[in-house]
């Protein structure tokens, strides 16, 4: 198969890097007749595209493709349009893959497709949550890593074909959420057979959290919230309903868990910057998502009332 790897990116050239030079060292596949690497730029601001010009040598399978700041959907869209191979593998520009990483999606591919005698499957990868830049493939395995999403675009491999069916992404999603989830359901709907390939791992890097990162992570709440609204009004089901969350039972669970929101990012603030100083920014984040569920649940019952919808 001729494979082609699908990167949206926007202002991350420093983990981009990495990212890339695992994708230059996978090992060779019978599988695989050869594969390609398309980073679509979002328009960044951080002189991406240059300094992909100016590194070719380094990244011999990378073809740019440049764009005005227009999102991911609309970026994957791009990837797809202007990719070669008959298998697409989208990740994103902050994942570190292993040297095999390529292969492993081809050979579950193959038999997953030998199996059904069609090609209506995806191979869904492993993803490591880390904020280890130096070496993020030495983060181990942890619970919360765990993912219950059906086609979520971090790390998995389709036939181009069956993804040009289901209509590619929706650029209707421009603000953060839901754009590969919604795809999701379309190819669920279309008989598309989710195929887990855990040996197909990638580290998704996150840096550590920080103080000053807590506004930011209220914004993006909001937004999934907007995001979330759009995803339902297209597909209007109970299943939609909890994966964005939009249920008086988890607007009850997080009112409980936060008393009502008496534990917000304000009370949980001098107990947050303890953990960071002891060295422990990801119990102090895993500690922050019980008031962000909270105010992600809230802007969207918010959101639906102003739209008015049930």
């Amino acid at each position: 198969m001729f494979v082609s790897v699908v990167i949206p990116t926007y202002n991350r050239r420093p983990i981009l890097e990495k990212c890339l030079l695992a994708l230059e060292q996978q090992q060779a596949c019978p599988l695989i007749d050869r594969y390609e690497v398309v980073v679509v730029d979002d328009g960044s601001t951080d002189g991406t595209p240059d300094w992909l010009r100016q590194n070719a040598t380094r990244f011999p399978h990378v073809r740019l493709i440049e764009q005005s700041h227009g999102g991911p959907a609309e970026g994957r869209n791009r990837g797809v349009d202007h990719a070669q191979g008959d298998v697409i593998v989208f990740i994103d520009s902050d994942l570190v893959v292993t040297d095999s990483f390529l292969s492993c999606h081809a050979g579950s591919l193959v038999s997953s497709w030998a199996e059904r005698g069609d090609r209506l499957c995806f191979t869904y990868g492993a993803v490591v949550n880390t904020a280890n830049f130096e070496q993020p493939t030495a983060e181990r395995h942890k619970l919360r890593d765990l993912s219950w999403a059906y086609f979520a675009t971090g790390n998995v491999a389709i036939d181009k074909e069956v993804l040009q069916r289901a209509g590619l992404f929706d650029t209707g999603f421009r603000l953060y959420g839901w754009e590969d989830l919604e795809l999701g359901e379309r190819l669920r709907r279309m008989g598309v057979k989710l195929i887990k390939c855990p040996a197909a791992v990638g580290y998704h890097w996150h840096p550590a959290l920080t103080l000053d990162q807590i506004p930011r992570l209220i914004q993006v709440e909001g937004e999934r919230a907007r995001m979330g609204l759009v995803f339902f009004r297209k597909h209007p089901t109970r299943r939609v309903r909890f994966i964005i969350q939009f249920t008086w039972l988890h607007r009850l669970l997080w009112e409980l868990l936060t008393l009502g929101g008496l534990i917000n990012e304000r009370s949980l603030r001098p107990l947050l910057r303890w953990l960071i100083r002891r060295g422990y920014p990801g119990t102090a984040m895993e500690l922050l998502r019980l008031p962000l569920n909270r105010i992600g649940v809230r802007a969207l019952f918010q959101e639906a009332r102003l739209a008015g919808l049930r």
